[in-house]
């Protein structure tokens, strides 16, 4: 018997003993999703899972488990929010883990990104308590390198469509100076008093003629007011337009100047007559306009308006005699500077060239550091014009200097803060920089500045991880941010056929290539596509080594030779 009682006693000591007995690990089958991590809405986010095995997880054992993800380039590392897992005797809150049968184990990981983790590891740190006694694990590699291809938005910032504020320069500036005289009722004949409008409009014509500006032409509209028969008013305008004509006519020739003329006339002006009454204070207008929308026939038009008695002596006072009358409009040209004159001041005199004309120039040459030059000069000269700090602003955004381009929209908005494009573009740049909080506050200013909006808010959909509001700002763009969004929605295939249509591809059009080809193994494509970018930029041969798209294939054979 006693042999019996201590055999079990023995037994009941071993069993205690292995019951807590820690681990000697922490769980290496472990299955990060995605491995590699990746970049998406400003966060790093990776779910990680595994099992715990039977008689792994100690009755009386808490296990707390911290990600870490560390930097490869500086070797320091951010502590993500730690789990914690406890054995079925162990007092708490967290999810228990059965000694007997094992369990899931599931844990996510998320950290804030910083470009100083472009190259890093995810490390999970595990520590086990029991009773007084502290065990730490050694870290697991649960997951290596960072997918950062959403960053590549950020890539030549000026495709988030920064936009130039056009000149008002016009080569040929139309105008128009209009004079009218005035006639007697049921008279064409001109009165002295009006004779001398005539005599003015000649001489200003000769002037005009004399400092070079080309006289289009002269067009004389006379009119008979609607009161009569239709037969007499068309009499009477047409024998106005003859005896205005004629009158010119004989002013011209005692000038010895010419013009071109154009005549017509009106029987009976109701659309001048409407017009009046309706700027008039006459008592019953609104019944006497009423009585011109019911009645079309002239006739029955003016029967109805005279039997208005009072009203019709006001018309008769105030209305009618304004109607008869001729109206004479000159039409001129004024030719302004050729390129050629403008190209030349550019060099010689800047002080001869108006702002119009300045801004202008910049439109004569593509190459952007003529313009860069032309808009300084802008500045320069016309300071308190925003068109000249916006457009150099966009000029240096396009050249990637960022802080400049920043510092010249700002002046453009100090100078006319509600100018939709300068709002754009500021918000623009502040994508570029990454400041997506403060560029939609820009950005919202900037409704009707054109498609370009879309652009950018695009921009920041794929910043914020809504890869699929990205698609659909882009539409139709052929862009290489528009080929971005696609990639990340993983539509490989839209994404080829944009940057296909790209009319002037450039090293980042083929870098997204590569990754399309990359991800869609593709290796003709992909040696292809890396070839095409670095014979575009060199630079890009050390973001092929580093960037994780290409993990795969670094000991790939051609794809190594192509990067040495």
């Amino acid at each position: 018997m006693k042999k019996r009682n201590f055999l079990i006693a023995t037994a009941l000591i071993l069993l205690t003993a292995f019951a807590c007995k820690v681990p000697k690990e922490f769980l290496k089958d472990l299955k990060a999703d995605p491995n590699p991590l990746e970049l998406k809405g400003g966060k790093i986010t990776c779910k990680v899972e595994g099992t715990f095995p039977a008689k792994y997880f100690v009755k009386n054992m808490e296990l707390t488990v911290t990600p870490v993800l560390k930097s490869k380039t500086t070797g320091n590392t951010i502590k993500g929010t730690p789990k914690v897992f406890q054995g079925e005797k162990f007092k708490g809150n967290n999810p228990v883990i059965s000694f007997k049968n094992g369990g899931k184990y599931e844990q996510t990981a998320e950290f804030n990104y910083s470009p100083e983790f472009d190259q890093c590891e995810l490390y999970f740190e595990a520590t086990a308590q029991i009773k007084k006694k502290t065990i730490n694990f050694e870290p697991v590699l649960v997951a290596d390198g960072l997918i950062t291809t959403p960053n590549l938005i950020y890539t030549n910032a000026g495709e988030l469509g920064a936009k130039i504020i056009a000149d008002n320069f016009q080569k040929v500036i139309e105008q128009k100076e209009d004079a009218e005289i005035k006639f007697l009722i049921q008279q064409s004949d001109i009165r002295s008093a009006e004779q001398k409008t005539l005599v003015d409009l000649t001489k200003k014509i000769q002037a005009v003629k004399k400092e070079g500006v080309n006289v289009k032409g002269l067009e004389i509209s006379s009119y008979a007011s609607p009161d009569g028969g239709q037969e007499l008013n068309e009499k009477l305008a047409q024998s106005r337009e003859d005896a205005t004509t004629k009158s010119i006519n004989q002013q011209l020739k005692k000038l010895k100047t010419e013009v071109s003329i154009s005549g017509n006339f009106t029987a009976q002006d109701w659309e001048g007559f409407k017009t009046l009454m309706e700027s008039s204070d006459i008592q019953d207008k609104t019944v006497i306009l009423n009585v011109l929308s019911m009645y079309s026939d002239p006739e029955q038009r003016e029967k109805e308006i005279k039997n208005l008695s009072a009203a019709y002596k006001e018309i008769a006072d105030k209305i009618l005699p304004q109607l008869r009358r001729s109206k004479l409009s000159l039409a001129t040209e004024i030719l302004g500077k050729s390129d050629e004159e403008i190209s030349n001041l550019v060099k010689s005199d800047l002080s001869k060239l108006s702002v119009e004309e300045l801004l202008y120039a910049a439109t004569l040459n593509e190459d952007a550091a003529y313009k860069e030059d032309i808009y300084k000069k802008v500045v320069a000269q016309y300071p308190n014009d925003a068109r000249g700090y916006n457009n150099l602003g966009v000029v240096l955004m396009s050249k990637n200097d960022l802080n400049e381009a920043d510092r010249n929209f700002t002046k453009a908005l100090d100078l006319d803060k509600n100018n939709v494009t300068a709002n754009f573009n500021k918000g623009a740049v502040l994508v570029a920089k990454g400041d997506l909080e403060n560029a939609e506050t820009y950005l919202g200013r900037a409704g009707g500045v054109g498609k370009e909006l879309n652009l950018a808010n695009g921009a920041i959909a794929i910043a914020k991880g809504d890869y699929k509001k990205a698609v659909s700002l882009y539409g139709n763009t052929e862009t290489n941010n528009a080929a971005l969004a696609k990639i990340l929605n993983k539509d490989y295939s839209g994404a080829k056929n944009i940057l296909n249509s790209i009319k002037t591809p450039d090293a980042k059009t083929y870098y997204l290539y590569s990754i399309v080809a990359a991800r869609t193994n593709d290796s003709k494509a992909l040696l292809e596509n890396v070839a095409n970018t670095l014979k575009a930029d060199k630079s890009y041969k050390d973001k092929f080594l580093k960037d994780s798209e290409f993990k795969a294939y670094l000991e790939n054979v051609a794809f190594a030779a192509l990067l040495k």
